[in-house]
């Protein structure tokens, strides 16, 4: 069965009440030497708390996107064919535009979310560059399959999860399509093809969306593979002016990174709750050595530019969680480059999706305005509104950092 199936899921919860209902009928009924009854006894008991644990974890993961298989979770499965040491530039010399067509297979995802808002579409994708082989959530905006837009190419939005993490965690935890799809209908949002790549590519680390050579090549991966096989298969409009990419936590690092280095690739990104030093997760793989974390850091990146990259990045954080990177992003950034910082207080909840969830509507108007998309229904698109100040801003506000100042304050 499925780590986040629903079959599993049901079965762990009829095996729980059985858990639960064998002492209480059995307790008094056990017969023979008093040894084997505590024994026994013991062992129910056992069993009890032992699937009350395992069904707390699976509604802790099934909510959380964390395991997305039992690979994942037990550390056993990877999804790199090959490894080969691909250069400075990640394509290890090969002509992208000579590439063949990468033709793909989708069908309906299965989980939470996957069929809302006009469900979401699984492939698995051989990467020819990276040597990955894993599969990737495409959601397709209201507009997509319209007449009406028959001839138009759409932007497009990588979503990288946080680690560890499931790709499904942006439409089953934090609800992005859901959010997302009737402001598009109005014409607040622009139709943002939604893309959403495995990122969890070796068992037990994460790969920092690095390129390791004879380790992972994550970063062609996420610029390179996955955006050809998006423009080879859908109406997606060229790279970069016309994609971004959005990410939390280690996704959000993962974000602001792949922008910075590949300013040919993409025009903005969104960090929610990211870092700038791979050393941020003890178990990425750009943490090991010093030069994989110069080379993964995207402050570092910024200070030694030689021509600041043409990229708008999106950063929100908490103090001590993303806040303290951001602003020094923001203030090492040079034009082009531009950093909108949004500063989210404590009082607004901690490490998780609840955090982040809000700040997914904020975030897509941001990047409507800033890859100058226009409005395909409705008054055209508008920044994001601020809140007036008020002692009583709900969680929303403070989490979307739509909250004043002067309010978050009085909340902390």
């Amino acid at each position: 069965m499925s780590l986040t199936g629903t079959p599993f899921l049901y079965t762990l919860i009829a095996v729980s009440v059985l858990a639960v209902a064998l002492p209480l009928v059995l307790w008094s009924r056990m017969r023979g030497p008093r040894l084997l009854r505590v024994v026994a006894r013991m062992l129910m008991l056992l069993f009890a708390q032992g699937t009350a644990v395992a069904l707390v974890f699976v509604l802790v993961n099934n909510a959380n996107s964390l395991y997305d298989t039992w690979g994942d979770l037990l550390g056993t499965g990877t999804h790199v064919q090959q490894a080969a040491d691909l250069g400075a530039d990640g394509t290890g010399g090969i002509a992208l535009d000579r590439l063949p067509k990468v033709r793909q297979q989708f069908e309906q995802a299965d989980g939470t979310g996957m069929h809302t808002a006009g469900g979401v579409r699984v492939t698995q994708l051989e990467g020819r560059v990276s040597g990955v082989n894993a599969e990737v959530y495409v959601w397709l905006p209201p507009q997509y399959d319209d007449p009406a837009y028959a001839h138009r190419s759409f932007p497009v939005v990588e979503l990288l999860p946080g680690y560890p993490g499931s790709p499904k965690s942006w439409f089953g935890s934090l609800h992005v399509h859901e959010q997302l799809a009737p402001l598009m209908r109005s014409g607040e949002v622009a139709p943002f093809i939604l893309v959403a790549p495995r990122t969890t590519l070796l068992p037990g680390v994460d790969t920092g969306c690095a390129n390791v050579p004879h380790v992972v090549n994550a970063d062609s991966w996420l610029s390179i593979d996955v955006p050809k096989m998006v423009r080879d298969n859908f109406r997606a409009q060229p790279a970069p002016k016309d994609w971004a990419v959005a990410g939390y936590s280690a996704g959000a690092h993962c974000a602001a990174k792949l922008a910075v280095a590949h300013p040919d690739r993409f025009r903005a990104a969104v960090s929610l709750s990211g870092y700038s030093d791979p050393i941020g997760e003890h178990k990425s793989l750009a943490a090991k050595s010093p030069s994989l974390r110069r080379a993964n850091n995207p402050y570092l990146l910024l200070r030694k530019a030689v021509v600041p990259p043409a990229v708008a990045l999106y950063l929100s954080g908490q103090p001590q969680d993303g806040y303290e990177a951001a602003l020094a992003l923001r203030k090492e950034a040079k034009a082009p480059t531009t950093v909108h910082v949004v500063y989210v207080p404590k009082s607004a909840g901690g490490h998780s999706m609840a955090l982040w969830r809000p700040q997914v509507v904020p975030a897509f108007r941001w990047l409507t305005l800033q890859m100058e998309q226009s409005p395909v229904a409705g008054g055209g698109s508008r920044s994001t509104p601020r809140a007036p100040s008020s002692d009583d801003s709900r969680h929303e506000a403070l989490a979307s950092g739509t909250a004043s100042p002067e309010a978050a304050a009085r909340r902390r």
